[in-house]
This record gives structure tokens, sequence and C-alpha cells, in this order.
């Protein structure tokens, strides 16, 4: 299930991603944040990845958030 998780993102990352304009608060991207949870935490990662999703907003500053 995770490496189906990863083969997702990777491809949003290569052919979604690009047709919008680069408006990340936070670095690295969600995308790319989800896929380091996913690889170091497992399924408790995705959890991370969606907590970071929602505190993507505009009144957040957002900034350097790496995978705890």
């Amino acid at each position: 299930m995770i490496k189906f998780a990863l083969i997702l993102i990777k491809l949003y990352q290569k052919f979604i991603s690009p047709l919008f304009p680069p408006t990340c608060r936070f670095s690295p991207t969600c995308s790319e944040y989800m896929k380091q949870a996913l690889m170091r935490h497992g399924l408790k990662g995705f959890w991370f990845g969606i907590m970071r999703i929602f505190r993507c907003h505009p009144w957040n500053k957002g900034g350097y958030d790496p995978v705890p």
C-alpha cells in the first residue's frame, strides 16, 4: 500500500504539479513531505502528510517544516 501511495505521489509530481504555478508555503513541498513521511514512518506517515496539508492555508506563514 505504501509503494502504491509513493507511485501516486511521483505521478502527481511529474504530471499534475507542473500544470500549476509554484505557490507552496512550505519547504519541502507537501507532496515531497508526504513521500518522506511515508518512507520514514510507514502508514503513520500518511497521517503526518494529511496534517501538513491541513496546515497549508493563507493564515500560516509556512517556511521550513521537516518530517519529524
